[in-house]
């Protein structure tokens, strides 16, 4: 039985910043790059539909 409502295929990533420790949400389908907040520390690339992580993700939120 296919389902009546589709779930997206995107989500968002608590990501944890190798540099300093510092903890935040990501979207997984970001346009730019992705840096930390506080020590300006890469943590994903772009790609041609989601990103490309650099880092572990502690958590998925749908």
């Amino acid at each position: 039985m296919s389902e009546l409502i589709p779930k997206p295929k995107t989500k968002f990533y608590r990501l944890k910043c190798p540099g300093c420790g510092n903890e935040q949400n990501v979207f997984s389908a970001a346009s730019s790059k992705v840096r930390c907040l506080v020590c300006n520390t890469e943590l994903a690339a772009t790609s041609a539909s989601k990103i490309k992580l650099k880092t572990k993700i502690l958590k998925e939120h749908d």
